[in-house]
């Protein structure tokens, strides 16, 4: 495999933590570039990463063999436009949400494409990335692309069809998690506990019980069991959930984000 030597277009927070993330690997600042049009994006990518942004974006692009495209969805044929013979033959990763793997092909001339839907938690190196590839993807481009989102987290191939569903669970997860534990704090706070307490716990809580699934065997509902005595506190909590249909809300929650990322790609 060549020498990995990546290009940003676009440097903004997920731009960041991925740069930031393969810096932490071991990636040589050398072989890392990066070009916005904002200079405070630049200026902010560079204080998270350590690596500077360029001013010419195609010197960069001529020596680099991994392009990254980290714009909006509405400026990517723009940002494209101009650059299209220097990154052809090249590997594309794309993390624009809603530009299909065709889209990309007419806007870039790329064919080696990886289309990416990265999450949130990718700025605190633990994030949940989906991807799909193009039909002409190489078995070295597979490992690059694992190698490059393995830096911000944890990631799965899936076929394209299925990058909505992605979208809907864990790309608008952290917003779903984020509500919870705003919940449960504030019925701590309701119960009597100090604010800062309450969401020292609501966090906590959350984070132990990640961990205690994801390092046991056991199906979830064995694990949630454990903690349900009969007619005690727990059985009546899960109830009240129970009754106002938590667990179809939840649901509810992801496929209508899937459906909209099915909207939202169609457009």
């Amino acid at each position: 495999m060549a020498t990995e030597k990546i290009t940003f277009i676009g440097a903004g927070k997920m731009a960041s933590a991925i740069a930031a993330g393969l810096v932490k690997n071991g990636m040589k600042k050398e072989n890392i570039s990066a070009y916005d049009i904002s200079a405070e994006a630049a200026e902010k990518f560079e204080k998270a990463t350590k690596v500077k942004c360029v001013k010419d974006l195609s010197s960069a692009l001529k020596k680099s063999n991994i392009i990254l495209l980290a714009v909006k969805p509405q400026y990517a044929e723009e940002a494209l436009c101009g650059i299209k013979d220097l990154i052809k033959g090249k590997l594309l990763l794309s993390i624009c949400a809603g530009l299909s793997i065709d889209t990309l092909k007419k806007i870039s001339s790329c064919t080696r494409i990886a289309r990416v839907m990265p999450n949130t938690p990718a700025l605190a190196g633990e994030g949940m990335s989906g991807y799909a590839f193009s039909e002409k993807v190489t078995p070295d481009d597979k490992k690059t692309t694992e190698k490059i989102l393995s830096a911000i987290g944890y990631c799965r191939e899936f076929p394209e069809k299925l990058l909505d569903a992605v979208t809907g669970l864990s790309g608008s997860g952290p917003a779903y998690v984020i509500e919870f534990i705003m919940a449960i704090t504030d019925g701590g706070v309701y119960a009597g506990l100090p604010r800062d307490a309450a969401y020292e716990m609501a966090l906590q809580t959350v984070l132990g019980t990640s961990i205690m699934l994801k390092n046991s065997s056991a199906h979830p509902a064995v694990l949630r069991d454990a903690v349900i005595s009969p007619g005690g506190t727990t059985a009546r909590g899960v109830a009240a959930l129970d009754e106002h249909a938590f667990r179809k809300t939840v649901m509810d929650a992801v496929i209508a984000a899937t459906e909209r990322s099915a909207e939202l790609n169609k457009k």
